[in-house]
């Protein structure tokens, strides 16, 4: 099994930064990449970015430009440094992860969320 430990969520004013960080442990053969739903409150979950273990990243079109993602294979650990907050930004963070196990046929790990409240 893999497990999947989110931190950083917390209370900004608008305009503000967090970093959340997602590590990565358990019976890991290989992460193909990492990244971050999010749900805002009375929302369905949605994407907010990923980056591939080689290095490539992908953001919402919300977020691109403000929030940058990073994958420290050292650790395991990914990173979200989320700058410019607003508003909408508020929702529970929660990290997801492509992470190939030599003991399980599943290959996507979920954290438990984190949350982000930006106040106007």
């Amino acid at each position: 099994q893999v497990q999947l430990v989110e931190s950083g969520g917390g209370l900004v004013q608008s305009g503000g930064s967090l970093r959340l960080a997602c590590a990565a442990s358990g019976d890991i053969y290989h992460i193909n990449a990492m990244g971050w739903y999010r749900q805002p409150p009375g929302k369905e979950r949605e994407f907010v970015a990923f980056v591939l273990s080689r290095g490539g990243t992908n953001y919402a079109g919300s977020v691109k430009g403000r929030f940058t993602i990073s994958f420290d294979k050292s650790t395991n650990t990914a990173y979200l440094q989320m700058t410019n907050l607003r508003p909408e930004d508020t929702a529970v963070y929660y990290c997801n992860a492509e992470i190939l196990s030599s003991s399980s046929s599943d290959s996507h790990w979920w954290a438990k969320g984190t949350l982000v409240t930006v106040s106007s």
